[in-house]
């Protein structure tokens, strides 16, 4: 596929949603409350808060939840089969409260809708959606808003463009903790992935622009950043400085916030550089998520992920050279269209070998678009089935060993909130990634506090405090 150009979204094009911003806030139909669902990654998350500041700016207030809310928009994920089934599933439900609320605005935006007819094939299924827009169009919500209190008809926008949009609104989800998206896009078209088609080519961001949205972060009291992009070891192609993800982390970390996390790499663009970034950091955490997928190199092939068993191997044995007890977190697919026994059982020897702290397991989803939907070969439901439920219940035994290093260990938390087991304990993600839980109140929310490691219960560590 040909190499597109980022769209730059200009200061005159800001400047005018900014006045259909000050419309809309003006307008007295327009609607009084929000509510924001969203399905999907971590970048769809923080697109959620860009959807949110654009809201608030545009003077609404957030509504606990759908049924409250005036208006109420899907931010959708395509990437999993289930995930757009239940996005789909909740918008007919609303159909239902408008009933009581007539006036209620719905919408439906994200990768589900970026897909090729999806937002005309939606809108004929589901008439009573008033607003359709896909990824590229997130910065226009509120010129689509302002054209929506104009008319009675749906208000569509998908547009086939990779667009970077700078200074949207922010409504973050936490004070303590916050994204960062560092680009955009994905190059790398595995065969099972619709993500480049719905998020479009890979992008990144001026590194300026990221410093400078971290130092703002800093002085706001955040302890925390993550950095978003569907594969961040790619970072720095197209720009006009030469940079790459290595340097851009060890400026950040010169910044001074006390935790940089960030995701997702992709094994074949892990460089000795990074690891080296990573050795010698001060408050990069010692955590990587690593996606495997298979540990079968036909399988890699297959899904053309572009390295192979021994690479990936090779990556493992540096990172934790590097960073001795780093975290290592992974994703996996079984039942991958031609998938034997065999293959699968190789993937089960590489998750015993490596041990992860965690791992994210999937059956294969076909996904209208990508090549291994059109593969033959497609592996019976109930082997899928069968083969995963081999593959949770060794990880469960392998994630159990991981955990007991952490067994006496001093950890610094970041306190998320209250347990959700009692209101007199608190807890948040440990350096490593885990959750720990210890005796806490509300009072120690979005402070990092240290302590000693005494207990393992299944996913999550019980502490007790050291301050």
């Amino acid at each position: 596929m040909a190499e597109r150009k980022p769209v730059i979204v200009s200061e005159e094009e800001l400047r005018l949603q900014r006045e259909y911003m000050q419309m809309v806030r003006e307008n007295p139909e327009r609607p009084a409350s929000y509510h924001v669902v969203t399905y999907g990654c971590q970048m769809n998350a923080h697109d959620s808060e860009k959807l949110a500041g654009m809201l608030r700016d545009m003077g609404m207030e957030e509504a606990p939840d759908r049924e409250h809310a005036d208006f109420v928009i899907f931010n959708t994920c395509c990437v999993r089969d289930n995930a757009e089934r239940r996005a789909l599933g909740n918008v007919t439900w609303l159909k239902e409260i408008r009933k009581q609320n007539p006036k209620l605005i719905i919408a439906v935006c994200g990768c589900m809708i970026q897909q090729p007819g999806m937002a005309d094939r939606i809108l004929r299924q589901y008439k009573f959606i008033d607003l359709a827009f896909g990824t590229s169009n997130l910065h226009k919500l509120p010129e689509l808003m302002h054209k929506k209190l104009q008319s009675d008809r749906a208000v569509v926008q998908v547009e086939d463009e990779d667009t970077i949009a700078e200074d949207v609104p922010v409504k973050r989800l936490r004070k303590d903790s916050a994204y960062i998206t560092i680009m955009y896009g994905c190059d790398n078209f595995c065969s099972y992935c619709i993500v480049p088609y719905v998020r479009g080519r890979e992008r990144s961001r001026e590194k300026s622009a990221i410093l400078n949205e971290a130092r703002q972060l800093k002085e706001s009291g955040v302890k925390e950043i993550m950095l978003l992009g569907q594969n961040v070891n790619s970072y720095g192609k197209g720009l006009a400085e030469e940079t790459n993800f290595a340097r851009l982390l060890q400026e950040l970390d010169e910044i001074g916030i006390p935790r940089i996390r960030f995701m997702t790499s992709h094994p074949k663009d892990l460089s000795d550089e990074l690891i080296e970034v990573l050795r010698h950091s001060r408050h990069i955490l010692p955590q990587f998520h690593l996606p495997v997928q298979s540990g079968n190199d036909e399988i890699l092939r297959r899904m053309n992920r572009r390295y192979d068993r021994a690479r990936y191997l090779d990556r493992v044995r540096k990172l934790r050279e590097a960073v001795p007890g780093i975290g290592l977190t992974t994703d996996i697919i079984v039942g991958f269209p031609g998938e034997t026994e065999e293959q699968f059982l190789d993937t089960m020897a590489l998750v015993d070998e490596v041990g992860y702290d965690s791992a994210f397991t999937f059956i294969y989803s076909p996904r209208t678009g990508t090549v291994a939907a059109g593969l033959a070969d497609q592996v019976p439901e109930d082997v899928a089935a069968d083969r995963i439920q081999r593959l949770i219940a060794l990880q469960d035994r392998r994630q159990k060993e991981e955990m007991a290093r952490f067994l006496g260990m001093e950890e610094e938390v970041l306190v998320e909130g209250l347990s959700r087991r009692s209101d007199k304990a608190v807890s948040g993600k440990g350096r490593h990634g885990v959750s720990i839980t210890f005796g806490g109140t509300e009072e120690d929310v979005g402070r990092i506090i240290r302590v000693r490691v005494t207990e393992i219960k299944n996913n999550t560590l019980m502490a007790e405090r050291l301050d």
